[in-house]
Parts: C-alpha cells; structure tokens; sequence
C-alpha cells in the first residue's frame, strides 16, 4: 500500500514538475531546434547545388519584388477606376513606364552623358589640382610640427598604393572575368525580371491562395493574417525607401546647383540612388563629392560639408520618420545594428534584404508569442488578484 501510494506521488511529482512545466518544455523544445541546426550544419554540401540556384534566381526575384510593391498600387488603382482588367491594367502600367522613362533618358540622358565626358576630360587636371593643393596643406605653417608624422603618412599611403596597383595588375584577368559574369547576371537579371513581375501582378491573388490549400485547415485563418502583415511590412518599407530616395535626390541636386558644384546634377541623382542603402548610402554618395569639392577649393568643400548637414537633419528628422517610422516602427539603433550584423555575415545582400528579412522575422516571432500567451496561460491575471485590487 506503501508502495503504491510512493508511486503514486512520484509520478504525480514527474507529470507536475516535469511533464507539465513550461520551462521544461521550452528548453526542450530549444534543444532540438539547436540539434536540427547543428543537424544540418554537418551535412550542408548536400544543399550547396540549391543554394546555387537559389543565387542565381536572387537578383531577379528581388528586383521583380521590388516594382512589384512599387507599380502594384497603381495597377490596381487602374483596374479600380477605369473598370478595366487585370491584364489590360498591366499592360496599361507597364505602357506608362516605358513612355515615362524614353522621356526621363531623352531630357536627362544627354545632360548626364555630357557631364560624365566633362568629367573624364578633366581628369587628369583634378589629379594635378588635388596633388598641388596636398603639397600647399603640407607647406602650411600650420602643420610645421606635424610634417613628420605627415610625411610617414604619405609614405605609407604611396607605398600601399603600389602594393594595391602590383595586386590589381597580377589579379586583373580574374577580376576581368568575374566582372563580365556579374555584367551578365545583372543583364540576364533585367531582362527576366519584366516578365516575373508581369505574372506577380498578374496572379499575387492566386499565390496567396495556393499556399492557404496547403495548410491545413485549422491554421489557414493566422497564416492568412501573418502573409498579410509581411506583405503589408515589405510594402511600406519599399515604397518609403524609394519615396526617401527621390526626395534626397531632388534636395542634393537642387543644393548642388546653388552652389555651382560641378556635376552637381549627376552627383546629386547618384546619392538619391546610393540612399536606397540605409544609412550607408549617404557615406558613399559623399565621396565623389567631397573629392569634387576638394578640386574646386576650400571654400566649395565647405558648402558641400554644410550641405550635407542640411540634407542629413532635413531627412533624419522630418522625411525617414514620416515615410518610414509609421510603416516599420523599427527604431534607427535597431536599423543601425541589423545593417553591421547583417552587412557582416551577408555583404552586399545582408546589406539591402537585411531591414525587410527583420520585418518579416518581427511579424512571424509577434504571431508565435501572441498564440503562446493563449496556449500558456502564462500570462493571464490572477481573478483574486484582480478582486484585490478592485477592493
């Protein structure tokens, strides 16, 4: 009787203390997500041949998904107003885009094809201009009781320069035929990608619901929302990235054309372009500016500088929160770090799919937390807590 009752109690301690606890039953769970994790790390050659193609389809994929957010709205505002059809909408777009932008190359073509020539006929006098001008900064009584460490700076500087040129000759067949390989993945990338976004436009209604068919019943009702709340992430923050580019472009150019700034034009689309990379496109667009300014003298360098103080505090506090803030709710600090470790483990890709894939992260890991609060009952007041309080 002893013995049964000992029993008893044991098993009752193993179902309540083990069985039944949910922290138990989540570290459980975290093993063996870890465990397939490491699983597959050992046989991840198998998956090389996918990961390949999942490459090569990538560019095109994500430049089809981006007109896709960016030409949807206004496909579907036409099949809305004018009672056309889906495919007429499209073909009625797509008609537009081509019209719109024979128009943008044949204003702003030749513009930006003379100053690129302008550019590269000068070249040699802006490299004579910027070493003349490094000699008189190092002259300067200024800098008399640096010219030594100047000097080693320099030094080092010709003497890395060299070792660059040296490396770039030996490895320039390679680079020659890696070069022409990307050329032909971003021309190959562009001309499949009209059509992948004519069947994205054309049936985005029909994939939505091919993939509820396969899930089963039960979960089509939460699986439909989630699609629905990445979807509606992707959207807003596409749309606002390329808003926030044609404002920092318009902004530059115009400012750029006040000051006189030589090809002020062209630098000034070029960081509209470059700004589509978060926070790290208004570094890189400043570059070639900065150079320009430098060669133009002092005084230019110093518009260029309050410039882009001006653009910087224009779009951080009032156009990137009103276009983006509302659609994302992600905080900067939180973009600044998924872009280091994104832009680390991934390059160039972590860099441009790193803020979205942290969108759709935030949406399914917001979905698993709202129906573990109900599953739980973690999470759920206590009535006598509540009475208490109450009273």
């Amino acid at each position: 009787m002893k013995q049964s009752e000992d029993k008893k109690w044991t098993e009752s301690w193993f179902y309540r203390w083990f069985l039944n606890n949910q922290a138990v039953v989540i570290l459980l769970i975290t093993l063996l997500v870890f465990l397939v994790i490491f699983l597959f790390s050992k046989i991840s050659s198998i998956f090389t041949p996918i990961i390949q193609f999942a490459a090569v389809l990538m560019l095109p994929l994500v430049i089809s998904t981006i007109l896709y957010y960016l030409i949807n709205p206004l496909v579907s505002f036409v099949e809305r107003k004018f009672h056309m059809g889906r495919v007429g909408s499209i073909a009625t777009v797509f008609t537009f885009i081509v019209l719109l932008i024979v128009w943008g190359l044949s204003g702003f073509l030749p513009m930006i094809q003379h100053q690129v020539v302008s550019f590269l006929e000068n070249l040699p006098g802006y490299v004579t201009s910027l070493d003349k001008q490094s000699k008189q900064l190092l002259t300067s009584p200024w800098l008399d009781a640096y010219q030594t460490q100047l000097e080693s700076l320099l030094t080092t500087i010709s003497s890395k320069a060299v070792d660059y040129a040296q490396g770039f000759s030996k490895n320039m067949i390679n680079w020659a035929g890696e070069f022409a390989g990307t050329i032909t993945r971003i021309a190959v990338a562009i001309i499949i990608s009209p059509f992948i976004l004519f069947y994205f436009l054309r049936d985005s209604g029909k994939m939505k619901g091919g993939v509820l068919k396969v899930i089963p019943t039960k979960m089509r009702v939460p699986t439909a929302r989630v699609l629905g709340d990445i979807n509606q992430q992707l959207e807003g923050y596409v749309q606002g990235q390329v808003l926030v580019a044609i404002v920092v472009g318009i902004m530059f150019s115009v400012m750029f054309s006040i000051v006189k700034l030589r090809y002020g034009i062209a630098l000034g689309i070029t960081a509209g372009f470059l700004n589509m990379i978060p926070y790290l496109g208004s570094f890189l667009a400043m570059i070639p500016v900065v150079i320009m300014a430098l060669v133009e003298g002092p005084l230019m360098l110093v518009k260029v500088l309050v410039i882009f103080v001006i653009e910087q505090t224009i779009e951080g506090r009032f156009v990137t929160p009103l276009v983006l803030g509302s659609k994302l709710s992600i905080h900067p600090i939180t973009i600044m770090f998924i872009l280091l470790v994104a832009g680390t483990m991934f390059g160039v890709w972590g860099v441009f799919l790193g803020i979205p894939a942290y969108a759709t992260i935030k949406v399914l890991v917001k979905e698993i937390f709202t129906w573990y609060q109900s599953v739980s009952g973690l999470y759920e007041e206590d009535e006598s807590e509540d009475s208490n309080r109450v009273e």
